[in-house]
């Protein structure tokens, strides 16, 4: 266990370096978000009682999306481990007398929290200020915060296991780029990173809330605007102990076989 908390804290140091980069995201996802309240404000004002969501509770929930992009964007991934994985140099990542899988999951765990702590509390503080239905609202309730607080670590787990998980798939494709394109299309669509999930016809919202992708950002960014029932919470909350073991489960399996059957050319 030592070695992966290195393995966290180097990484975690090295990310908090990139302060500039930071800046920038900052103001990138603040414009990005105003732009996407904006776009709602607009079919809002033609029919607000449409909408199953309040408007005040929509704003809240892309402010939230944006202060925490890093815990769910599944395209920040590791392009370093492709590339070992394409050339050849993950040879001496295996012959470590560590886990391949553990040593990536701290890798990909302490960057993202990194990237979150820098650029999350300046987001979320000029949105509390903004006014409203535009700014962050408080959370529905003391026990909503905490059950968000939950399903947000426990989101940003199992996107951390999905991205090992299309990691761990590249060992058995010529080229990464098709799985990267493939799971980043599928998980922004279905985790409601594009459209909230309760935007969705109710038939098609009931499917989409089974999969592994609702388990992530959708969870947490409801329960937070409180436009979830009780048994919803519980449901959800299971789903996500649910999808997470069992990717990462699959995902410590398909390393294992990995691990058995790679070949690399050359020396």
């Amino acid at each position: 266990m030592k070695k992966y908390l290195s393995f966290f804290r180097l990484r975690f140091a090295m990310g908090l370096q990139y302060r500039a980069a930071a800046f920038g995201g900052i103001a990138t996802q603040f414009t990005w978000g105003a732009m996407e309240i904006m776009i709602f404000r607009a079919f809002y004002r033609s029919d607000a009682s449409a909408f199953p969501m309040s408007f005040s509770a929509t704003a809240s929930y892309l402010w939230l999306q944006q202060a925490f992009l890093a815990f769910f964007a599944t395209w920040m991934m590791d392009g370093d481990i492709f590339d070992s994985i394409v050339n050849g140099d993950v040879a001496y990542e295996l012959c470590r007398p560590v886990s391949i899988y553990n040593m990536w999951f701290s890798k990909g765990l302490s960057t993202r929290l990194s990237r979150a702590v820098l650029r999350c509390f300046p987001i979320l503080t000029v949105a509390a200020l903004l006014p409203q239905p535009y700014g962050l609202n408080a959370p529905a309730s003391p026990m909503h915060f905490v059950l968000f607080l939950l399903t947000l670590i426990l989101g940003l787990l199992m996107t951390v296991s999905l991205c090992v998980l299309i990691c761990i798939l590249a060992f058995f494709t010529i080229s990464p780029m098709g799985l990267q394109m493939v799971f980043t299309s599928m998980t922004d669509f279905f985790a409601g990173a594009l459209i909230p999930l309760p935007f969705f016809p109710e038939n098609v919202q009931r499917v989409m809330e089974l999969l592994p992708f609702a388990a992530m950002q959708n969870v947490p960014l409801r329960i937070y605007g409180g436009s979830m029932s009780c048994y919803e919470m519980q449901k959800a909350v299971f789903l996500q102990i649910f999808w997470l073991t069992a990717i990462t489960f699959t995902g410590k399996m398909l390393c294992r076989l990995a691990a058995k059957r790679i070949t690399v050319q050359g020396g």
